[in-house]
């Protein structure tokens, strides 16, 4: 449907669904959603669920404003609403837009600001017409979430313009020939690392994910002639923040991608964080980078965010559901709706399907499922990995017995999930006994990372939300931690005799201040080194796992050598991926269970006999295919 047809039908609905009194000054295409104009908003707010109507008709999302012209000065809104809402909202700022007439109003209780069933959020909006929506104020302050608001304001011209071209391109007519679907592997196919696959239908194309390869310099086959021009595409979706699935979105925008990045909020300020970090590491190694930071704030721009359940149109043929993946803090099963229903495809990404220290397991219920695309990290026969509790208990054991004898025990761990999970062991076992009391130092992102999942409680699980939040017993407060802000403070740790433990990035010790912790404590074997997450093919924590007994760095511009003598142990169990069992338990107890499984994101071995397996089991067609290899389901 074009632009103007979509916005004659959505006046003909309102004519119809609208009382005649009741005046629509203008209609607008907003990215995926239609925003009316009105000077009556409480029409809209009435009870009578008429934006749902509309909603249903023109099979669209669709928000009302306020009229611009009819708005009252914000000074006196603000004062309005610092009366309407109760004190325990814990009002921090309010920023106003008077563009789109909307409020955003940070606080410390976004559920005290909204009230029950929406009824002061909807009284409020009553008062004073402006639109509120409602942030969390963070209980540790985050730099990148402030910067990410800040920036969206400052361009907030910039974004709505952007987010018209995007409504209107989405408004274009589709081609009239029977749908086809198929989707290209690009990335991350029978290997970890690269992560991207191209879903295509004769009216559409989206990429999904477009990441780094963590052993080396690799990257997704840009060059595939599907892919390019890249302008062509409709839409990037990002599963997940870790660099292997997003690492190389801001290329994608240095080179020609004009159109819109899909994921969920804490995705894309994580995202953020995470590829402003890799700038910093490959300006210190005085490497030249493949984008620059103007292109993270363009990708901050252009990102759409997404909530879990929210069905949204992303192409003129394709819809999109997000769902939790339980993986790392806003990691999404992306559920795809191809045309009327002919087709429904989930990409999995990464996931973990068992409950953990911060996630619900991953979601199993679909409306409809006809192929899944599933990962295969730990997928062969015999990647089996103990319970979460089981983990923790040898973690603890571990720690106690480290520590106990004097030495320091560094922890490499991805800043993002992993580190968390630690920081939540430690606290607890530390507090209850299991392992004695020391400082707990934390390096390279992991204090930022942490700041930004107590920016989104409701992506955590119930019983981390209950006690941060209502029992007011933050464990990522607690006195053990110690961030490292600064070299001065990073030497002093490294200098020190007393025992402590060191969590610090990069997980696959492929460059960051592990490897700072590593050099000036490996030659001692009262230290150890605990791993308690994948190292992938290819980098130096494979190789250590594997019985590396010296390590060469270059110091000071000169080759250097350093004796291995620390005790290195790994802990399985505290992954976010799914193990074997856990990834066959999953495609037993979906609802619907898929027609056909792709399965990706795993050594060769571990992906061809996942999907082996799950032939055999369930009686699926299901194939591991190779990079550059299309699929097609329509």
């Amino acid at each position: 449907m074009s632009q103007d047809a979509l916005i004659e039908r959505t006046r003909a609905t309102l004519a119809e669904l609208l009382p005649h009194e009741v005046e629509v000054e203008d209609i607008e295409l907003e990215g995926p959603q239609i925003v009316l104009y009105t000077k009556q908003l409480d029409v809209f707010l009435s009870g009578a669920d008429i934006l749902r109507q509309i909603s249903e008709r023109v099979r669209r999302r669709v928000v009302v404003r306020t009229d611009p012209a009819s708005l009252i000065d914000p000074k006196e809104a603000e004062k309005l609403i610092r009366e309407m809402i109760p004190a325990e909202g814990e009002i921090n700022q309010l920023f106003f837009e008077r563009e789109t007439g909307q409020v955003t109003i940070e606080a410390g209780s976004p559920g005290a600001v909204i009230g029950r069933g929406g009824s002061v959020l909807k009284a409020l909006k009553r008062k004073i017409g402006w639109v509120p929506t409602v942030v969390r104020t963070p209980p540790i302050p985050s730099k990148t979430v402030e910067e990410v608001r800040i920036h969206l304001r400052n361009y907030f011209d910039d974004r709505q313009s952007f987010l018209r071209k995007v409504g209107n391109r989405l408004a274009r007519e589709p081609l009239p020939e029977k749908l086809w679907g198929r989707a290209t592997a690009l990335g991350g196919f029978r290997e970890v690392g690269r992560s991207a696959c191209l879903l295509t239908t004769q009216n559409s194309k989206v990429l999904i994910d477009c990441g780094i390869d963590p052993g080396s310099d690799r990257t997704p086959f840009f060059n595939a002639p599907e892919l390019l021009p890249l302008d062509s595409l409709d839409a990037v979706v990002v599963t997940h923040a870790h660099l292997d699935h997003c690492g190389l979105v801001p290329v994608l925008l240095k080179y020609g991608y004009k159109g819109p990045i899909y994921c969920t909020a804490p995705t894309r300020d994580l995202m953020t964080l995470m590829l402003l970090d890799a700038i910093k590491v490959v300006n210190q190694e005085a490497r030249k980078g493949l984008y620059d930071s103007g292109n993270v704030r363009d990708l901050v721009t252009r990102t759409i965010p997404l909530r879990w359940g929210e069905t949204t149109d992303i192409a003129p043929d394709i819809r999109l559901t997000m769902h939790n993946a339980g993986h790392i803090l806003g990691s999404s099963i992306c559920h795809f709706h191809l045309g009327q229903g002919d087709h429904n495809i989930a990409f999995t990404g990464d996931m973990k399907y068992e409950r953990t220290w911060l996630f619900d397991p991953a979601n199993v219920r679909f409306p409809r499922l006809d192929t899944l695309v599933i990962e295969s990290t730990y997928g062969g026969a015999r990647n089996i990995q103990p319970s979460r509790q089981q983990a923790t208990d040898e973690f603890c054991a571990y720690a106690s017995s480290v520590l106990g004898r004097g030495g320091k025990l560094l922890v490499p761990v991805f800043a993002v999930g992993r580190s968390q999970e630690m920081m939540l062991v430690l606290e607890q076992g530390m507090r209850e006994g299991q392992v004695p009391k020391v400082p707990v130092y934390l390096d390279g992102m992991i204090f930022e990372a942490t700041a930004i999942h107590t920016a989104y409680p409701e992506y955590l699980n119930s019983q981390l939300r209950t006690q941060i939040f209502q029992e007011g017993d933050n464990p990522f407060l607690s006195d053990i931690f110690r961030r490292v802000d600064s070299p001065t403070m990073r030497s002093e740790v490294l200098d020190s005799n007393e025992p402590c433990v060191v969590l610090a990035t990069s997980g696959m010790m492929s460059g960051g201040p592990v490897m700072e912790y590593f050099r000036a404590w490996a030659p001692n074997r009262t230290n150890a080194l605990l791993f308690v997450g994948y190292q992938a093919e290819g980098t130096f924590g494979r190789r250590l796992q594997r019985g590396l007994t010296e390590a060469s760095f270059v110091d000071s511009g000169k080759p250097a050598s350093v004796p291995i003598r620390l005790e290195i142990a790994t802990v399985e169990g505290f992954s976010g991926h799914s193990d074997r069992n856990q990834l066959m338990n999953y495609v037993r107890n979906l609802d619907p269970r898929p027609r056909q499984i792709l399965v990706n994101h795993g050594e060769e071995s571990r992906a061809v006999d996942l999907a082996t397996s799950l032939h055999r089991r369930f009686g699926i067609g299901a194939q591991a295919p190779l990079n550059l290899e299309a699929v097609r389901f329509l």
